[in-house]
């Protein structure tokens, strides 16, 4: 059951990413407005949906999983600084970054395992 969950809410991840890039990419009207809102041009804005869509394809794929973890919270921290920069709502990408974090912790138990802390201080 809990494997299906991890890979259900990563499928729900990967179809709201997926959506978002997509719409980046292809220049829609939507994706436009966007540009001039948060001031940046059409052709950075594309390259964000390359980077966005890149990451949740690494994320969906178990043996990258972790990297593209990584990758979609660098992403969506961005996006949040963004959205509070130009006075927006933060509710979707702090969502999207919780549903995130929680597919990879039912996907990846290693991710409650780990013990840096303790580790740092045996190092010293």
């Amino acid at each position: 059951m809990r494997n299906i969950t991890g890979w259900a809410l990563s499928g729900i991840v990967l179809l709201l990413m997926a959506a978002s890039a997509i719409d980046k990419i292809s220049g829609s009207a939507h994706s436009l407005e966007m540009t001039r809102s948060f001031g940046i041009t059409p052709a950075i804005y594309r390259l964000l949906g390359i980077v966005e869509l890149t990451s949740v394809i690494l994320f969906i794929i178990p043996k990258t999983g972790l990297l593209g973890l990584l990758l979609l919270s660098s992403y969506l921290g961005g996006a949040i600084a963004t959205h509070l920069q130009h006075g927006q709502s933060i509710i979707f990408p702090v969502a999207v970054e919780a549903l995130i974090w929680i597919a990879a912790l039912i996907r990846y138990p290693q991710l409650w395992q780990w013990n840096g802390i303790q580790k740092i201080n045996n190092s010293v």
